[in-house]
């Protein structure tokens, strides 16, 4: 059997995706199966620093967290519902009502204190489909009264999700959604992010990708995630010395035959293909690609994926160096230590692919509310919000307040294993912390400043 090389770049979003990002129409599957561990009595953990004294509020602050508990991205969902509710116990000292283990099936409800504030997290699933993100958020929003929305999964129910929040003039924190339109031309000052966007991956994964191969072509869907995806990667792969052999190939996001997108791509000449694709259809253009011959000529670009699915479509790969966006192996700081006890001992699964965005999301949220001493209005929150830097399992993350992109580290890694039971597949090669342009609309250009507008070069 010859070898399946990998190299170069996928942008793999939820259902096979690093790209949190599918279509609405996308086919449910059924959540993984979680292997269960005893839970692990463990003390109170460090915060990023102590919690602000006395503070108070006159009211409870309420937080909604939106994500996929259901539907075709549940797989990924799962990291943000379990992540995010270390992160609340890790910023405030204690675990909150819901106990150790937080399982939506069992309460939508959890409960945390910082001295005399009480902060009440109400989680909703939307199943990543749009019309189930605005009926949950409007609930959230006119019953339940939160100052604060988390979520969600789905790219493109996030971009519903932005609407609503600016409506309601309520802050969204964006986890793990990637696409670049949400702090681009989606933007509002009411949308942060703490997932980083395609544009990060695609510097990322340049920089190793660069170094093997010079030449490309790439495939991605066509609607606005996978054409800024395609921007996002030939901008950045060109500025790093690579050529693309023939023009980006853009199929339907409900292709099932990608025969003729195939016979383009081995025709064109070049010495790896790069794909962007969410969704099951990954399935059908791997197939393909095996079966017109592109697999045997050419080397398939890929991030590296979640830890579920990379023994499946990595076997053959052991030795490739790529990005990837987190590795539970590769930050060292406190917050990712703490990550990964209690997720083995609560979850018995070491931090995954979104791990870090969800736990990064509830720092910034308990950050956000010492800041403003419990007025969390929404235009204070949005103030401090903007321009606020924080430590979490990434180690160190900057909102900038240009955009509201979240500036963060991700890394590049060399695959070791695909079978490690608490998936340490890889070695560590380096930290990298890309800078993307900003891509804000035109009618709000001047807030960019002095960033590269438009693409990395700024031309």
């Amino acid at each position: 059997m010859k070898v399946f090389r990998t190299l170069a770049f996928v942008v793999i979003a939820m259902s096979l995706l690093l790209a949190a990002c599918a279509p609405a129409t996308a086919a449910p599957t059924a959540a993984p199966v979680v292997t269960e561990a005893p839970i692990v009595a463990t003390e109170a953990p460090a915060a990023t620093e102590a919690p602000a004294a006395g503070l108070t509020c006159a009211e409870p602050i309420k937080v909604g967290l939106i994500s996929d508990a259901s539907g075709a991205l549940a797989i990924y969902g799962v990291h943000i519902l379990r992540s995010f509710m270390l992160g609340m116990e890790y910023a405030t000292g204690a675990a909150g009502s819901a106990g150790d283990k937080f399982d939506i099936a069992v309460t939508q409800e959890n409960v945390f204190k910082i001295d005399d504030c009480e902060i009440q997290v109400f989680v909703r699933d939307d199943g990543s489909n749009p019309e189930n993100t605005a009926t949950v958020a409007r609930e959230l929003i006119d019953v339940e009264k939160v100052n604060i929305l988390v979520g969600t999964v789905s790219s493109g129910a996030t971009a519903t999700l932005q609407g609503i929040a600016l409506e309601s003039k309520i802050p969204l924190i964006v986890a793990p959604a990637a696409a670049n339109d949400i702090t681009g031309v989606n933007f509002n000052e009411y949308t942060f992010r703490t997932s980083r966007n395609n544009y990060q991956d695609a510097i990322n994964e340049c920089k190793a990708l660069t170094q093997q191969y010079k030449t490309f072509v790439q495939i991605a869907p066509d609607y606005a995630f996978g054409k800024g995806s395609a921007a996002a990667f030939r901008d950045a792969c060109t500025l790093d010395g690579a050529t693309f052999a023939a023009d980006d190939i853009f199929a339907p996001a409900d292709t099932t035959d990608f025969t003729p997108y195939m016979e383009q791509i081995a025709n064109s000449g070049a010495e790896a293909y790069i794909v962007t694709w969410a969704g099951s259809g990954f399935v059908s253009l791997m197939q393909s690609a095996k079966d017109q011959g592109v697999t045997d000529k050419m080397s398939l670009g890929a991030t590296f994926i979640d830890n579920v699915l990379m023994p499946t479509f990595f076997a053959n790969a052991v030795g490739t160096t790529a990005g990837i966006l987190y590795h539970h192996s590769a930050p060292k700081n406190d917050a990712n230590d703490f990550l990964k006890a209690q997720d083995k001992a609560r979850y018995g699964v070491m931090p995954d692919l979104f791990d870090a965005d969800g736990m990064n999301a509830a720092i910034m949220v308990v950050e956000a509310i010492k800041a403003a001493n419990g007025d969390v209005s929404g235009d204070v929150l949005k103030g401090l919000m903007e321009g606020m830097t924080f430590e979490g399992p990434k180690g160190t993350v900057s909102i900038r307040p240009e955009d509201h992109v979240a500036i963060q580290d991700m890394y590049i890694m060399k695959l070791v294993n695909v079978t490690d039971p608490d998936a340490n597949f890889y070695e560590y090669v380096d930290t990298t912390r890309p800078e993307p342009p900003c891509l804000l609309p035109e009618a709000l250009k001047d807030r960019c400043g002095a960033l590269p507008y438009g693409n990395l070069s700024g031309k």
